[in-house]
């Protein structure tokens, strides 16, 4: 009953607590304040400012800030007031404020490039978007924006001390748009739209090499390609070296290593770059709470724990290969972008050269004609439209069918396509199943052989750990004991 009476009174006054200091009594202190003591007016009404953005009041600074900017235009302190601005809308927040706070940044780095504040400036507006990102499967507008601005950051401020955050930043923003990408290739490999998975896959992989599924994503790019048909065999070996190489810890290693073998290709050298890298992503990978992963799919910010902490984030746009399914004169086109003009008379082309080539064209087959010759253009034609035209016979036997007998005929050329596709299916899986068993075979070996060396290895330390007999003590051992008297 005591605790029930205690409780009653309290609660009016905590009640009263979070409403006062939601009132903007409570002081956030402002990061960047001026520590010159003086009573000149443009740093009193600049004081006087900083104390209502602490404060929360964020409209009444942003007014005596203005003042302080239109009033003393030659002010020591406009630099600091135009950064202050900013900051005020930084700290109001919402989708309002972020976006002016942006606006009033961008423009602070536009006027004052060189002061120290500019990196920090750049550093906010990176931080305005990466707050607004959205899970993978949502818009990736704000996603893409901070990751221009991150970079943006690297490039022109790289020896700041906002470097090495930006950079980890930009790696999370990474590892959601890749996440982004390795979805919409994983359904379309579920819908079995081969070709348009291994693009996805394919841009994926070579974008963002530091993403945590990277290797799953060349696993299922090798899938595709295998699925695709022998055509793209050299593809599929290519993503099974790079998993062999860039990714040696990954769980697909040696099922890509016992492929490439069965394959018959060059199995690569695990890179000891990537080997380093990939134990310490191991080592110092954040792990989700059970509270966090309970609630992240209420939650529309993206779950970044598993991007990576270490290595050089990919400063190329993102752009999406050509698909293997286009031809290599369509995703190389050639063609001649420079136009010559010379005067007419002094060319010594074709067109001056033979006049006739410049004649009316009905005169031309009218004088072949007249001497006893066909235009080869004329045959060219008859012969490639010939050679579209059905044959005559079967268009002849349809002609005559009755609407049931031609049913009939459809449905058994239907028929006779769909068991063609069933039997190529049976010997696609039968093909698969043999290749399958080849690996699992193969795996065995590999595993085998790496139990051998294990024990040779185990072997050879026991025995340099084994202490060496003295030849001496050996001699004295083997020679024969005296005889006794």
């Amino acid at each position: 009953m005591m605790h029930y009476k205690n409780l009653r009174f309290a609660a009016p006054i905590l009640g009263a607590a979070v409403f006062i200091a939601g009132c903007g009594i409570k002081r956030h202190k402002y990061d960047n304040p001026i520590s010159k003591d003086t009573q000149q007016p443009d740093k009193v009404l600049f004081d006087k400012a900083i104390n209502d953005i602490e404060h929360s009041r964020f409209e009444i600074a942003r007014l005596l800030l203005q003042n302080l900017i239109n009033t003393y235009d030659t002010s020591e302190y406009l630099a600091k007031a135009k950064l202050a601005i900013a900051d005020a809308w930084y700290r109001e927040g919402g989708a309002h404020g972020l976006a002016n706070a942006e606006a009033e940044y961008k423009d602070f780095i536009l006027f004052y490039p060189n002061m120290e504040e500019a990196a920090e400036a750049q550093e906010k507006v990176c931080d305005i978007h990466y707050k607004q990102m959205e899970k993978a499967d949502r818009d990736p507008k704000h996603a893409l924006f901070a990751e221009q601005e991150c970079k943006q950051l690297l490039v022109q401020f790289p020896n700041s001390k906002f470097a090495p955050q930006a950079q980890q930043r930009l790696r999370d923003v990474q590892e959601v748009l890749a996440e982004s990408e390795f979805r919409v290739g994983m359904l379309y490999q579920k819908k079995g739209s081969v070709l348009a998975a291994a693009n996805r896959f394919q841009a994926m992989t070579d974008q963002f090499p530091l993403y945590s599924k990277a290797d799953e994503g060349l696993w299922q790019l090798a899938e595709a390609y295998r699925r695709a048909g022998d055509k793209f065999e050299d593809k599929q070996v290519v993503a099974y070296q790079r998993i062999v190489r860039d990714y040696p810890l990954s769980i697909h290693a040696e099922d890509a290593r016992a492929q490439l073998e069965v394959m018959k290709r060059p199995v690569p050298e695990a890179d000891p770059v990537a080997l380093n890298r990939m134990k310490y992503e191991i080592e110092n990978r954040t792990k989700q709470g059970p509270l966090s992963h309970a609630l992240g799919a209420f939650s529309s910010r993206p779950n970044m724990s598993q991007a990576a902490k270490a290595g050089t984030p990919q400063m190329d746009g993102f752009r999406p290969t050509i698909p293997s399914s286009v031809p290599a004169a369509a995703a190389n086109p050639g063609g001649v972008s420079d136009v010559t003009i010379t005067q007419p008379g002094t060319d010594t082309s074709a067109i001056d050269k033979a006049p006739d080539v410049r004649a009316n064209p009905g005169a031309a087959t009218g004088t072949a004609a007249a001497e006893g010759t066909a235009p080869a253009t004329t045959e060219t034609k008859t012969a490639d439209t010939s050679s579209k035209n059905p044959d005559p016979d079967a268009v002849a036997k349809q002609a005559t069918m009755t609407p049931a007998q031609q049913k009939k005929a459809f449905a058994a050329a239907v028929k006779q396509q769909q068991e063609a596709a069933r039997k190529a299916a049976a010997e696609r899986k039968k093909r698969d199943a043999q290749q399958a068993q080849l690996v699992k075979e193969q795996k065995k070996k590999i595993k085998q052989k790496q139990q051998e060396d294990q024990q040779k290895q185990d072997k050879s330390q026991q025995d340099k750990s084994q202490p060496q007999t003295p030849p001496a003590a050996t001699a004295q051992q083997g020679a024969p004991a005296p005889a006794k008297q």
